[in-house]
């Protein structure tokens, strides 16, 4: 069987520009300059680069990498597609050091690509989750380090804080938290979780009176050895996290707290393109694709930090 990266769109790049047009374009070429759709044209000859259009309506020429986190890249799009399918394709992510060696770039190169896919996979403007019958499972976890723990300190102050939500058969929604207070937790809650859902926690004090604001509030005693009664459990957000922080610790080892919020997207977008669902590998590259419009990430606002 050949390789799935032996496909021409991965090792060539006319190929490559035809293929994420057909992504980000399926209904035909749109100038990011005026919005201009019927008088694009592309631009042959042999000194004219791949995938270059010309607007005979603004005059201005583009590619479809233009408005994009692709844009003013000096990588090859064909090498672009090869790491966007690496990232979607590895179930706990795939690390700068492994991403540099396979495509042949410098260490620091596919730390930044990586960084620019996994903006890609960042969607803000979800509706709320689960509904009328819906279970939704909340739980937080702690990752990373802020500093130094210190000397006599007791719990996880000193760590990163991530809240998720997972509905049952659906998706997940993580979020980097500043603490795991109510306070803290139930606005993201209640902002993300439509009201006649029935909410799944452990038995933590900040979780007391969910259900003031949801369909119903079941709860296990993890201290006690309770982790499943009936219906109640949170298997389900428990099962993400274990995939989480495998590849969190793993994989990726460091993650400085500015740029977390990217990795939780990451392993969401996964998550929520995953197998069960009917998206195999090739299809979860390009609903990642999908998400490069509109976006830019610089170099200079990301720093070289792994």
């Amino acid at each position: 069987m050949a390789s799935v990266l032996n496909q021409t769109f991965f090792q060539d790049e006319e190929a490559a520009y035809e293929k994420l047009e057909s992504i980000v374009w399926p209904h035909g070429p749109v100038c990011p300059h005026c919005g201009s759709m019927d008088r694009m044209r592309r631009l042959q000859g042999k000194a004219t680069r791949p995938g270059l259009y010309k607007c005979y309506a603004c005059r201005k020429q583009s590619r479809v990498t233009v408005g994009t986190v692709f844009e003013s890249s000096h990588i090859k799009l064909h090498m672009w597609l090869q790491a966007a399918y690496l990232m979607c394709a590895s179930k706990k992510g795939i690390s700068s050091n492994q991403l540099a060696r396979v495509l042949g770039v410098t260490v620091k190169t596919a730390w930044f690509m990586s960084h620019r896919l996994r903006e890609a996979m960042i969607n803000g403007n979800l509706p709320p989750m689960g509904g009328d019958g819906a279970v939704v499972e909340i739980d937080e976890t702690y990752i990373g380090k802020k500093g130094e723990k210190p000397k006599n300190a007791r719990g996880y102050a000193h760590k990163h804080a991530v809240l998720t939500l997972v509905q049952r058969g659906g998706s997940a929604r993580s979020f980097h938290v500043d603490g795991t207070k109510a306070s803290d937790l139930l606005p993201i809650i209640k902002a993300n979780v439509q009201p006649g859902t029935r909410v799944m926690t452990d038995e933590a004090g900040q979780y007391t009176h969910l259900a003031k604001h949801f369909a119903a509030h079941g709860f296990t005693r993890h201290g006690s050895g309770e982790y499943v009664v009936g219906e109640t459990h949170t298997n389900t957000v428990e099962g993400y996290y274990s995939v989480f922080k495998r590849g969190m610790k793993g994989i990726y080892q460091h993650c400085a707290e500015k740029h977390l919020h990217r990795y939780v997207a990451e392993f969401d977008f996964r998550y929520n393109n995953r197998i069960r669902l009917g998206v195999d590998d090739a299809q979860r590259t390009e609903n990642a694709l999908s998400g490069i419009i509109g976006k830019r990430l610089t170099y200079r606002s990301t720093h070289w930090s792994l």
